[in-house]
């Protein structure tokens, strides 16, 4: 019998949904310090804030459980007046619902308290025990530019996800809005939590600022191979578009790939909006990290796909706090990836 993993399910949903609340609040009073990550990315008040109210919840549920996050608090630490402006902006920040909040921890009851949250996001990762894969803002430049990204949460249990929630606020509710690399922009009613557990099937919902809204359950889609919607990154470092572009035109598909940032990419092939998921090595020796990857990967999973890397090997998270066994990813219905394999394979060989 599989085990029950309900209650990680409720604690990462609402956590994501309160995380997900800061952000946009972040960027709705446009109060962004940035600063300067070693991969040369941007990093903002709201990723900081948002691996504090995360990582409150999974050790106020889960105490025992470590967190493999993407943010330490040395720069804030260095830093008083940016600390003091993510904490402004996190400790008024609760779900409507009491009893909601109640159970992921209530509000941070100081600043110091925020900055040893945010420094327990130090685990390590690997093959034994729980690990919460954590990215609280994943798609950073699309966050700064008004465009998609994710707050990213997955549990790793022996080296297998088994929970995975991707909180999207700038993708529309509509399941069935089509993929544009603009998706979003005019829609009013936007903010998605995307979920699975292992075994269960994947699901969406609404964001919401109290409870959790009802959910629906969502598959991938059936679409012929040359009529599918491809995706990829929009930064160029990324994911290679040149070779994307060759693969999707051996593939015999006719429209453009849909660049988007983040996680986000997986939510929307997950629902069917579109098809595959490109992520093509841009240099032999790069690691892809596992909070960018752990949530989506289940998500797409139970949604009736299949995730692999460029080898067509299987994605292992038992490594440690990187992809270190694999490269690239692709990700494509059950149906199609096999076909989608071959031309991958094809066209990489060809540059070798």
């Amino acid at each position: 019998m599989s085990k029950d993993y309900s209650r990680e399910l409720q604690v990462a949903l609402l956590a994501v949904q309160r995380a997900s609340i800061l952000t946009q609040k972040v960027f709705a009073e446009k109060e962004k310090g940035t600063l300067s990550k070693d991969d040369k990315s941007p990093v903002t008040i709201g990723d900081f804030g948002a691996q504090a109210l995360i990582i409150k919840a999974v050790k106020h549920a889960f105490p025992a459980d470590g967190v493999v996050g993407e943010e330490e608090a040395s720069s804030l630490r260095e830093n008083k007046a940016l600390s003091n402006q993510v904490w402004s902006l996190i400790k008024d920040v609760k779900l409507e619902d009491e009893a909601s909040d109640a159970e992921i921890g209530g509000q941070i009851s100081s600043e110091e308290e925020m900055l040893n949250v945010i420094d327990a996001g130090n685990s390590a990762g690997g093959p034994k025990g729980r690990h919460w894969a954590l990215d609280p803002i994943d798609g950073t430049k699309g966050f700064l530019r008004g465009g998609q990204y994710a707050v990213c949460l997955g549990l790793i249990e022996d080296g297998e996800v088994v929970v995975g929630v991707l909180g999207c606020p700038n993708l529309p509710i509509d399941d069935s809005a089509p993929l544009t690399a603009k998706v979003g922009e005019d829609s009013l009613e936007r903010g998605v939590l995307f979920s699975a557990t292992i075994g269960t099937g994947a699901y969406s919902r609404p964001i919401s600022s109290g409870g959790l809204k009802p959910s629906t359950k969502i598959q991938m889609s059936t679409t012929p191979l040359t009529e599918c919607s491809v995706c990829e990154s929009v930064e160029a470092a990324h994911s290679s578009q040149d070779d994307s572009a060759i693969i999707v035109k051996e593939l015999g598909i006719t429209k453009p790939a849909v660049r988007m940032d983040s996680q986000s990419k997986y939510g929307s092939i997950a629902r069917g909006a579109g098809d595959i998921y490109l992520r093509l090595p841009t240099r032999k020796d790069y690691q892809e990290k596992i909070w960018d990857h752990a949530a989506g990967y289940l998500i797409v999973h139970e949604a009736g796909g299949v995730v692999t890397d460029v080898n067509g090997d299987k994605v292992d998270f038992s490594v440690g706090r990187t992809l270190a066994k694999n490269s690239g990813i692709v990700a494509a219905t059950a149906i199609i990836h096999p076909q989608v394999m071959e031309v991958v394979k094809k066209v990489l060989a060809a540059k070798a």
